[in-house]
């Protein structure tokens, strides 16, 4: 019984899922071979799992009500420019890469062109985005394995996508999302923020984050959702100074500044 409640108030709020594990524990709780109501405990665990879907679908719609179109900042005429934009992106800001990019896709705007760029030339355009030496092998290589290995195009599939050099989750995620419209979470330092102070995860490692948002999320919301908690992050909750009093979200916030 003990540990019917302790697994209750522990893991309900981070894991709608453990309703059911803990109904099966429930059923096999027993002291003195006396069995507790699983009615009890299944009420409380419905309860608590209403709660926490409330929370979601407050989030959910506050969100979408503060921020009804979004779309990447990156700016793309393709699904090609996208990828290499965002690989630029790391440890950059979006207008930052925008500049740059409007040189480099006029000079290179394919993954012909681009296998083909002078790895001098590539650094000398990119220099400005930071790590431009890796950025620029990175961005090469992987204008030459979308040649060798996809017959040109951008693959659509997750497990393709992050084979290519310099393509990670998250950037694998940005693409599938924002160039061929597949529902995915992307994880940036905005998303892990603020699903950490908003309560929806406790962990810190952005793929178990976008795993657990996944669970709780419904999946029409997921590329919105990602994309509104980073517009919401650049104009409310802010790593520094966060501006609590102007936050829409501040009852559903576990955050203390």
């Amino acid at each position: 019984m003990i540990f019917c409640l302790v697994f209750q108030l522990v893991v309900l709020p981070f894991n709608i899922a453990g309703s059911v594990n803990l109904k099966i524990i429930c059923k096999k709780s027993s002291i003195f071979g006396i069995k507790y109501p699983v009615e009890v405990f299944s009420i409380f665990v419905y309860k608590s799992s209403m709660k926490y879907s409330s929370k979601v679908k407050i989030i959910v719609q506050t969100l979408k009500e503060r921020y009804p179109v979004v779309k990447t900042q990156l700016e793309h005429d393709t699904a090609f420019q996208l990828l290499i934009a965002t690989i630029m992106s790391a440890q950059c800001t979006d207008n930052q890469v925008n500049k740059v990019s409007k040189v480099l896709f006029a000079a290179y705007p394919d993954p012909l062109t681009m296998s083909r760029a002078p790895l001098t030339a590539l650094k000398k355009i990119i220099y400005s985005t930071g790590f431009y030496n890796n950025k620029a092998k990175n961005i090469k290589a992987c204008a030459n394995a979308i040649l060798e290995n996809h017959n040109g195009e951008v693959p659509q599939v997750l497990e393709k996508l992050v084979k290519l050099p310099g393509v990670g989750r998250k950037t694998a995620n940005v693409v599938l999302s924002a160039a061929f419209g597949y529902q995915t979470i992307v994880v940036d330092t905005h998303v892990l923020r603020i699903s950490n102070r908003l309560g929806l995860t406790e962990k810190q490692d952005p793929v178990k984050v976008e795993f657990e948002l996944m669970k709780i999320i419904p999946e029409k919301s997921w590329n919105d959702i990602s994309l509104e908690f980073i517009y919401f992050g650049r104009e409310i909750c802010r790593a520094r100074k966060p501006l609590c009093k102007k936050c829409s979200l501040l009852e559903q916030c576990c955050f203390i500044p």
